[in-house]
């Protein structure tokens, strides 16, 4: 197959439905800023393309991040680099499920090379796994092996992981919105089938869930937030949109409260659904309501990846790289990300420093 059609098939399989572009919020983009947010305990959330990335930054840098949230997405190292890999064993299973012991010895690697974190780091996270067990974009046995993975690296799986499945239930992100909230209910997707924005419409508050495991005992302290569009040129590299978002508790302004980063799916990028994910995921209101920083980094569509896919098979390496590297410290969309995550962790009178990318 060639490679132009297979990205775009993988594109077309990765998310279904939704391909009306929403019209970005109307907010300018201004420099991402440095609020000596606390670095002990940030975690990384996505779906889908998302939640293949947040696993990859989580066992990248381990010793970063205290928690990880995985909606809809398998095992971490899942197409090893190959597109065939991703297509057929990695959302659907037409060439089996991937052998976790095989995706072990790519940890193993990376790790004697010191281009992931260390075992030490990655058994101390709290792991949140969710999948819908409708999902007809990812095969929800996908998720059990990225569960089964996580029960081999963590230190006690029965007191750090939490694994949800849910019936009735399509590959997405679900909400519970308010019935006074302003946003037209088409923009969201259905619930059973996905599809749409991806942002699904259950009734199901999987954020509050996801977070409260995450930061468990966790203390109220109510603030309003805002949501503002940052420039995202400084951190430019192939597959990033010009600009994203964060949402920031007035609290936070001052400094001392973690970070999350949270990744949209395929086709749940900016140009494809405007703020929807950003502005209505349930994250923020939970961050209001305990002092949280919330990152929205954002993709661009491409001829190599027209559905704005997270980079989980490689696209976005040197096409000279046999084994691309993207799933290590080594992978240019993770540097950009972590990049980020360090800018908001710094002081806000801080000369800018050199950070790992």
């Amino acid at each position: 197959m060639p490679a132009a059609i297979a990205y775009r098939l993988l594109g077309v399989l990765m998310l279904m439905g939704g391909s009306a572009a929403h019209a970005q919020a109307e907010m300018p983009p201004t420099d991402l800023p440095a609020l000596g947010a606390m670095p002990e305990a940030a975690s990384v959330v996505g779906v889908s393309s998302g939640g293949y990335m947040a696993t990859q930054l989580a066992v990248a840098w381990p010793e970063h991040f205290s928690g990880l949230g995985v909606l809809g997405a398998g095992p971490w190292g899942c197409a090893q680099g190959a597109l065939s890999l991703a297509l057929n064993q990695c959302m659907m299973t037409r060439r089996g499920l991937p052998a976790l012991d095989t995706l072990e010895q790519r940890h193993e690697r990376y790790a004697a090379l010191e281009q992931v974190g260390s075992r030490d780091a990655l058994r101390q996270l709290r792991a949140y796994v969710w999948h819908g067990e409708s999902d007809a974009t990812v095969s929800p046995a996908l998720g059990d092996l990225l569960a089964k993975q996580w029960q081999r690296w963590l230190a006690e799986p029965d007191e750090q992981l939490r694994y949800v499945q849910r019936e009735n239930t399509g590959h997405g992100w679900p909400v519970a919105m308010p019935k006074d909230a302003p946003i037209d209910p088409q923009s969201l997707g259905d619930c059973h089938l996905g599809g749409g924005s991806h942002v699904l419409a259950c009734g199901d508050n999987v954020a509050a869930d996801m977070l409260d495991w995450l930061y468990p005992e966790r203390p109220v302290q109510e603030s309003e937030g805002e949501l503002r569009r940052f420039d995202q040129s400084e951190f430019a590299v192939k597959g990033l949109a010009d600009s994203g978002y964060v949402f920031v508790p007035e609290a936070c302004d001052a400094g001392g409260c973690p970070v999350t980063v949270a990744l949209h799916g395929c086709q749940m990028n900016d140009q494809a659904i405007g703020d929807t994910f950003a502005r209505y995921s349930g994250l923020n209101r939970w961050a209001e309501e305990h002092g949280q920083i919330i990152l929205y980094p954002q993709t661009e569509s491409s001829m190599a990846n027209p559905q704005a896919c997270w980079d989980w098979w490689g696209f976005a390496e040197s096409t000279w790289q046999i084994n691309p590297l993207h799933d290590t410290r080594e992978g240019t969309q993770a540097k950009a990300l972590m990049a980020m995550v360090e800018r908001l962790q710094e002081a806000p009178d801080a000369p800018a420093e050199e950070s790992t990318r």
